[in-house]
């Protein structure tokens, strides 16, 4: 039985957490707008704008021969240009190209600072390369990545033999703020003001080991015999379990004021009789027939 009650206990009872976060579910609501809410106001007035700004340029294996009246392309020297496309992404980011970029565009950046703003890359499997800067300048951006393109095609011939670069698109300065997302960060702070509270209800639940129902010790240890019951006498207006607390508490506070409303007329009938007993020039009958002088029928007093 021991064991049984121990695996009991280890039970998680996932209609119980179900029930305690649909009583919550305002909370949960309201945690989520609250999330959102400053998730997107932090975006707004703390994060900085970036923008993006690319060029494509064609590298070009010179053994393809396009000016020949007889173009042998093979499939090694497709992949030959294409193998050119990962080499530029390791000579885009080198600090010479980066020093002559520097130099050249008169950039107000070091190596390290910009070598964070530039990345390169194949444009999906074509031999085209793209380069993309990213600088919270629209401007500045576009002034950068055509700086490389100009550096990139003067100097790749003599690092890279047999190649060649043409450009396809030139760098323009965007319009539109590439990054942050209001909608994707007002999303995150939502989601985590849910999962914050949710976790707190689920946690709070899981740790109160309170029995409310009778239904639960019944269901809980029904192997177990019922010995006695012990009334709740200090239960409020609702009640209390099993319905004595309100029956119980009603009658005593009732026969509690009975006992006080008599107590009261008793102590006003005795103040009352003391009263009238020490008023001046009353006698009682005691005092009139103790008197030494009788009133006689003519009005005249008598004496004893």
């Amino acid at each position: 039985m021991n064991k049984d009650l121990m695996n009991g206990q280890e039970e998680i009872d996932l209609l119980k957490l179900l029930q305690a976060l649909w009583k919550k579910a305002w909370l949960i609501v309201l945690a989520a707008i609250i999330g959102g809410a400053a998730f997107l106001l932090y975006t707004i007035f703390f994060v900085t704008p970036l923008y993006t700004s690319s060029a494509l340029l064609y590298v070009n294996n010179s053994t393809i021969d396009v000016g020949s009246t007889k173009l042998n392309i093979t499939s090694s020297d497709i992949y030959a240009s294409n193998s050119l496309v990962d080499v530029f992404s390791v000579i885009l980011k080198s600090r010479n190209t980066l020093n002559e970029a520097i130099d050249e565009g008169r950039l107000p950046y070091t190596y390290e600072q910009l070598v964070t703003k530039v990345s390169g890359g194949a444009e999906g499997d074509t031999p085209v390369f793209k380069i993309t800067v990213v600088d919270a300048d629209p401007d500045m951006a576009a002034h950068i990545a055509n700086t490389l393109v100009e550096v990139i095609t003067d100097n790749i011939s003599n690092i890279v033999e047999g190649s060649s670069v043409k450009i396809v698109d030139d760098a323009v300065s965007p319009r539109k703020a590439s990054s942050p997302s209001y909608i994707r960060n007002t999303a995150i702070g939502m989601m985590a003001g849910f999962v914050l509270v949710c976790g707190f209800i689920v946690l709070r639940s899981l740790m109160d080991t309170t029995i409310r129902e009778e239904e639960y010790l019944l269901d809980k240890y029904k192997d177990i015999p019922l010995l006695a019951t012990v009334p709740n006498l200090s239960a409020d207006s609702r009640g209390g379990y099993y319905g004595y607390g309100r029956s119980y508490a009603s009658a005593a506070e009732k026969a509690k004021r009975t006992n006080e409303e008599r107590h009261r007329q008793e102590n006003l009938e005795r103040k009352a009789q003391a009263q009238a007993q020490q008023r001046p020039g009353s006698m009682n009958d005691d005092q009139i027939s103790g008197s030494p002088f009788v009133t006689g029928p003519g009005g005249e007093s008598e004496g004893k």
